[in-house]
């Protein structure tokens, strides 16, 4: 008589742990009695080698020595964190400098990184001008002063890697996130994925809308979660590439659905800073799925391509 390990009840499992500041989550269906010690450890593995590469509040961060390192020299980069900033450069130029990795001086003026904020002393240089990378070394070499921040991208690239990582176990239906940036794969056994996509309210967790998952990956930007108030008004985390400054479009949040969590999470943040009109143009020729939550007066107006 035939076994069907398909035909075998599927267990929820749930596994967690700590990076960037927040959690990783993968939620996941498996035959009974799977031991997840491994999986567990590589998962953990996964995130922590992520953050120490890409982290800003590391001082000894891969990338942190990048931006300490002397112009014109030649930096040898570990796989992970060259495959994001090819990623971070390549959405750079497919949204016209929206999204910009060369922001870490700007972002630390501003409040929103480990050093206090300050003036920024140094006139800014894109990351597309300031970088020369050597594909077949692995290299990158700066040009000019730059401030590398990578806050935008990697988050998402970690979810990537818990995809991965489950995947190299044989695992083909889960959801693993980290904070709002998440993967799915295949379905639970009672349909799709649902998630929540939230109310752009400051200091309330409400849910807008929800939406289904599968075989996709989801991330949103927004001007609620992250802000800093200075002189009585408050500022968005996510910053204008062209001005330096505070994004103030009007725009409350943008989620984008794609394959990959990586170009997901820079999406989201090149298409908020571009605006309704420019970001919804933009996403149709990218092929992106993306939600536009705009703020007219105390009304949410929903702009919705390709979902």
């Amino acid at each position: 008589m035939k076994t069907c390990t398909e035909c075998e009840p599927l267990v929820r499992y749930s596994l967690s742990g700590p990076t960037m500041g927040s959690r990783f989550s993968a939620v996941f269906f498996a035959a009974a009695g799977l031991d997840t010690r491994p999986i567990q450890a590589e998962l953990q593995a996964a995130v922590d080698r992520v953050d120490a590469q890409m982290s800003t509040w590391k001082p000894e961060s891969t990338l942190m020595r990048l931006n300490r390192a002397p112009l014109g020299q030649w930096f040898a980069l570990p796989d992970e964190l060259y495959q994001v900033l090819l990623a971070g450069l390549h959405v750079g130029s497919l949204s016209h400098g929206a999204f910009d990795i060369a922001l870490g001086a700007q972002v630390s003026a501003w409040g929103f990184g480990p050093a206090p904020a300050g003036a920024v002393e140094t006139p800014r240089c894109a990351a597309a001008a300031a970088l020369t990378l050597d594909r077949e070394r692995r290299a990158v070499r700066k040009e000019a002063e730059v401030s590398l921040d990578l806050n935008g991208i990697a988050k998402g690239f970690g979810v990537d890697e818990l995809a991965r990582g489950l995947e190299r176990h044989g695992i083909q239906r889960y959801l693993v996130g980290i904070d709002g940036e998440l993967r799915a794969r295949g379905e639970k056994p009672d349909g799709a994925w649902r998630v929540a996509l939230e109310k752009p309210e400051h200091g309330r967790r409400e849910v807008f809308a929800s939406l289904e998952l599968a075989d996709t990956a989801i991330a949103t930007s927004g001007d609620y979660r992250h802000w800093r108030e200075r002189d009585g008004q408050r500022y968005s985390h996510t910053l204008d590439p062209h001005s330096g400054a505070p994004l103030h479009n009007g725009i409350a949040s943008v989620t984008v659905l794609t394959g990959s969590c990586l170009y997901a999470d820079a999406w989201a943040t090149a298409l908020m800073v571009l605006g309704v009109e420019r970001g919804a143009r933009l996403a149709r020729e990218q092929g992106l799925g993306a939600v536009f939550l705009v703020r007219e007066g105390e009304h949410i107006r929903e702009v919705t391509v390709g979902i």
